[in-house]
């Protein structure tokens, strides 16, 4: 840019006149009650105000960046030069200048005092044909926090003009925001020249909304950025966090642990096919596949799905944070998305997500039944069933299903060799203690706990002999080998005869 020397001689003579001013108006009539503070004053003050609310947004020189220098009227001295690390360059006649940390307009008028010695009144311009690479660093609830550079588009040729990198994508560079993230409270921060530190917190949540910022987003080099955990997770800006193309990418495969009331509880890797899942076939619409996303059902899916003791209305997630290590701990309720369809409680997964399914204290038999058909339920759990029944063996019953189901899965009672009376069920527990139990049947009965209670995967339904059978088989073990010698021997008789 061009120097300012020439326009010192206009500069000073407005400044005079407005010194002046308020010595004039202070002077004349009826100026007592007027009360003229100094213009440096009021200048001062509203420079002040406006720092404290924005970044400065002017570009200084540094090393990388490719300048044209041009002397009116002295070609030969005219060149473009390549800023070196430390800022300075060689130019010729005055040797070694600094440009480091200057405007362009500071650095013509600072080349223009050292020319100022060989000619007369040298009209320098300073212009930016390609600027240095931009290197800020971004930490906080992003993927992959750290240093990044970031290339400016523009300055060159005929058009000087440079487009700097946005905070959207340094974001991006970062591989984007986490699910645990605020970006109400997003916070840059800018070197000062002379030294220090100035800040600005964004919301990028308005912007998205309204497609307005207070302030310009741009970075300039040395910028940091902080993006901070969220106090309290919205569900439902959560998930609308999720499909902003500056936050991490919701298909990326991640690793996710699943405890309590679940047929397989362990960890995890969730991905964006159904593959993984056992047993489901891929919905689709408009050609393409909805079960793509890394979401809390899928996940209770992939692990087998809840058990008959679960309680949905309470699962909580523990989310592990990157600002302040903490946990965030997320409260979901699935009933209501079973009940009332509400999408937001089927939350978005990340990568380090601990899912827990509380143990119901009550169960409804209503509810117990409406939860076997959906899919958070296994698709079918194993019971077996032993003893006086006609098809003895492991059965495969829908979940949630009572005591009658399993027994009829197995063809039922063996006629009169059967107990119909009471059965026993044996249950292994999840802390490894077996729970053995007698229970009186009534297959008339409904759901209960008392006759025909909901059984658990794994549990074994053993079926007693009835008194008839207790009597009969001892008998037939001792009349069997006599039985046998007489049928022999009525044999042999037959064939002498």
């Amino acid at each position: 840019m061009l120097n300012t020397g020439l326009l010192k001689f206009i500069t000073q003579q407005f400044v005079g006149i407005m010194v002046l001013l308020p010595i004039i108006f202070s002077s004349s009539p009826g100026s007592s009650q007027i009360k003229a503070l100094p213009l440096n004053v009021e200048l001062n003050k509203l420079t002040k105000s406006t720092q404290q609310k924005k970044l400065d947004r002017v570009y200084t020189l540094g090393g990388g960046d490719r300048v044209r220098i041009n002397i009116f009227e002295v070609p030969e001295y005219t060149g473009e030069y390549q800023i070196p690390p430390g800022g300075k360059i060689n130019l010729p006649l005055v040797g070694s200048i600094t440009l480091e940390g200057l405007t362009t307009e500071e650095a013509a008028d600072e080349i223009a005092k050292r020319y100022a010695r060989f000619l007369k009144r040298p009209l320098i311009s300073v212009n930016l044909l390609s600027s240095r690479p931009i290197n800020v660093f971004v930490s906080g609830e992003v993927t992959r926090p750290g240093s990044y550079t970031l290339i400016p588009q523009g300055g060159a040729g005929e058009n000087p003009g440079v487009q700097y990198p946005t905070i959207l994508a340094a974001l991006t560079s970062a591989e984007g925001v986490t699910m645990a993230s605020d970006i109400t409270r997003v916070v840059v921060r800018r070197k000062v020249r002379g030294g220090g530190r100035r800040e600005v917190t964004l919301n990028l949540e308005e912007w998205v909304s309204t497609g307005q910022l207070p302030q310009d987003i741009t970075l300039r080099d040395g910028d940091s950025i902080f993006v901070p955990t969220a106090d309290k997770l919205d569900l439902a800006s959560a998930r609308n966090l999720a499909a902003l193309n500056f936050a991490a990418s919701p298909t990326a495969a991640r690793t996710v642990a699943v405890v309590g009331e679940i047929v397989r509880p362990g960890s995890y890797l969730v991905t964006s096919s159904v593959d993984n899942i056992p047993n489901r076939t891929a919905q689709t619409g408009g050609g393409v596949a909805v079960a793509n996303l890394p979401t809390l059902t899928r996940v209770i899916q992939q692990a087998g799905g809840i058990t008959s003791q679960a309680n949905i209305r309470k699962v909580t997630i523990r989310r592990p944070t990157k600002s302040n290590g903490k946990i965030q701990t997320i409260d979901v309720n699935l009933w209501e998305l079973l009940q009332s369809g509400d999408i937001n409680q089927d939350v978005i997964l990340q990568n380090g997500d601990t899912i827990f399914i509380p143990t119901a204290t009550e169960i409804n038999s209503a509810e117990a039944t409406q939860l076997s058909i959906t899919t958070l339920s296994a698709e079918k759990i194993n019971v077996g069933v032993v003893g006086e029944v006609k098809k003895p063996g492991k059965v495969q019953i829908n979940p949630n299903s009572p005591l009658n189901a399993a027994i009829l899965a197995a063809g039922g009672f063996n006629d009169s060799r059967a107990k119909r009376v009471t059965v026993t069920m044996v249950r292994l527990n999840p802390n490894g203690s077996v729970t053995k139990r007698k229970i009186k049947v009534d297959l008339s009965a409904g759901i209960n706990e008392q006759t025909n209670p909901i059984l658990h995967n794994d549990d074994v339904v053993l079926v007693g002999r009835s008194n008839v059978a207790k009597v009969t088989d001892p008998l037939r073990l001792i009349l069997g080998p006599v039985s046998g010698a007489i049928n022999i021997a009525r044999f042999l008789f037959d064939n002498d005869n």
